[in-house]
């Protein structure tokens, strides 16, 4: 009998989950990453770069290996995650072009920012409870002239084709339409068009572009770990919504030990897309 899991609610265990998606995520969308930071109509090479939501430092290490000769201010509300990215820029070598800084924002106190030409906040700018005011404090911190390049995910991650699992074809979809409704209650902000409301802070968007996703998952480990991760997470938020046929089948799919478990199929591709808004502070 295969083994169920059920999601955990320790902070720690959250916080450690959340940590290994970032790390996954960067590892399998590396070389979009380095895409969108190539597109970014910088007019000169930043030099001082802000990372907002760093998160375990996907953004950062695509800024500096794009920018060899800024420094970047990784800025995130997590200690762990934070300690992460310094272990990780010191053992590549750069920890001398990274600077931390804890900082909830939003709260009513905003951190220093210094004068960045540069900052770059991906899928962290959705999570803020009040992001007109974090555009506004953006805008007023940049450099004139400065970039603001703002990265979302246009949607969550795919990976099982429509046909799976065999018992239950289109599970992954049904979950994701489940997942909709609870994250319109606690995410109000994902999938918005930042565009109005950059224009709103008084930035001048130069640029938006939508870069789509289509990763095989076969010989790719790494993808087969990032549905775990991505779709445990989904079960969260689903968990009481779904029927009980379709909870059963993401169980067995989400059970490492089970021989339908997601880690063990050949047909997996990760299936998503990213936007960037570029915007300059004109004035």
């Amino acid at each position: 009998m295969a083994h169920t899991h059920s999601p955990t609610h320790h902070p720690a265990a959250a916080a450690e989950t959340q940590a290994e998606i970032l790390d996954l995520d960067a590892e399998v969308l590396a070389e979009y990453a380095t895409a969108i930071a190539a597109w970014l109509p910088v007019r000169t090479a930043p030099h001082e770069i802000v990372d907002l939501g760093s998160g375990t430092g996907a953004g950062t290490f695509t800024l500096l290996a794009q920018f060899p000769d800024a420094h970047v201010l990784a800025v995130d509300s997590s200690v762990d995650h934070l300690r992460r990215l310094r272990d990780k820029a010191c053992a590549t070598g750069v920890l001398e072009r990274v600077h931390t800084l804890t900082a909830d924002l939003d709260a009513a106190d905003w951190p220093d920012l210094g004068t960045p030409d540069l900052v770059w906040a991906s899928a962290s700018m959705h999570h803020l409870a009040d992001p007109a005011r974090a555009l506004r404090k953006v805008h007023d911190a940049l450099e004139p002239g400065g970039l603001f390049a703002v990265v979302e995910l246009a949607g969550l991650p795919r990976f099982l084709p429509a046909t799976a699992p065999a018992d239950r074809p289109g599970l992954e979809e049904r979950c994701h339409a489940a997942s909709a409704h609870f994250h319109a209650e606690h995410v109000p902000h994902r999938g918005a068009d930042w565009g109005p409301m950059l224009t709103a802070a008084g930035f001048t968007v130069e640029g938006t572009r939508t870069f789509a996703v289509d990763l095989a998952g076969a010989g790719n480990p790494a993808i087969g770990r990032y549905a775990l991760t991505a779709l445990r997470r989904v079960r969260h938020s689903v968990a009481d919504t779904i029927a009980a046929e379709d909870l059963a089948a993401l169980d067995r799919l989400l059970d490492p030990d089970s021989p339908h478990s997601i880690l063990r199929r050949d047909d997996l591709a990760l299936r998503t897309e990213r936007t960037v808004w570029a915007a300059r502070r004109t004035r």
